[in-house]
C-alpha cells in the first residue's frame, strides 16, 4: 500500500463541523449557531440525528487511525452533546457553546498533523473504533427515548 493511499481526507469533517456548530453567525455577535443546535430544538429525534451525523467525524478519526485515548475522547464529547440536549430549552444554548463537532475536528487535525500516516490497524483496534462509534449514535438514541417520555410524562 502506498502512503498517500493511507492518507484520509478530512474535508466532510471540516465541512460536517462548519454546518452543524457555526453555520449561521448571530448578527451583531460572534457567535456561531449550527444545524446540531436546530434540530437539538426537534424533541425525540432531534439529538438522535444530531449524534449520527456528528458520528462522520468519528469516522474519519478512525480511518486516521488516531490513539484510542483521542477516540475515547471524542466520544466523551458526542455523549455530553447528546447529554445536554436532555435538558429543554437551556441545553440546545449550552450545545451552541460546547460544539462537539469543533472539538473533535481540532483533536482529528492535531493527530492527522501530527502523525498523519500510522500502521494498519490492529483487531483490538478496530472493535475499540466500533465500538466508540456506536456508543454516541446510542446515546442519542437513548437521550431521544428519555426525551420523548419525559414530554410525555408532562403531557399526562
Amino acid at each position: 500500500m502506498s502512503e498517500r493511499a493511507r492518507e484520509v481526507d478530512v474535508t466532510s469533517s471540516r465541512r460536517l463541523a462548519r454546518v452543524m456548530d457555526d453555520a449561521v453567525t448571530v448578527p451583531g455577535t460572534q457567535i456561531g449557531v449550527g444545524l446540531d443546535a436546530v434540530i437539538g430544538l426537534v424533541p425525540g429525534i432531534g439529538d438522535a440525528l444530531g449524534s449520527a451525523l456528528s458520528s462522520i467525524i468519528v469516522r474519519d478519526a478512525v480511518r486516521a487511525r488516531v490513539p484510542m485515548v483521542v477516540l475515547a475522547r471524542m466520544g466523551f464529547n458526542l455523549v455530553l452533546d447528546a447529554l445536554l440536549g436532555l435538558v429543554p430549552g437551556v441545553g440546545d444554548l449550552i450545545d451552541i457553546a460546547h460544539r462537539a463537532n469543533r472539538k473533535n475536528l481540532r483533536l482529528l487535525l492535531r493527530e492527522v498533523e501530527r502523525e498523519p500516516l500510522r500502521e494498519p490497524p490492529t483487531p483490538a483496534y478496530v472493535v475499540g473504533a466500533v465500538a466508540l462509534m456506536v456508543v454516541p449514535i446510542v446515546a442519542g438514541l437513548v437521550v431521544t427515548v428519555l426525551g420523548i417520555w419525559l414530554l410525555w410524562r408532562l403531557v399526562t
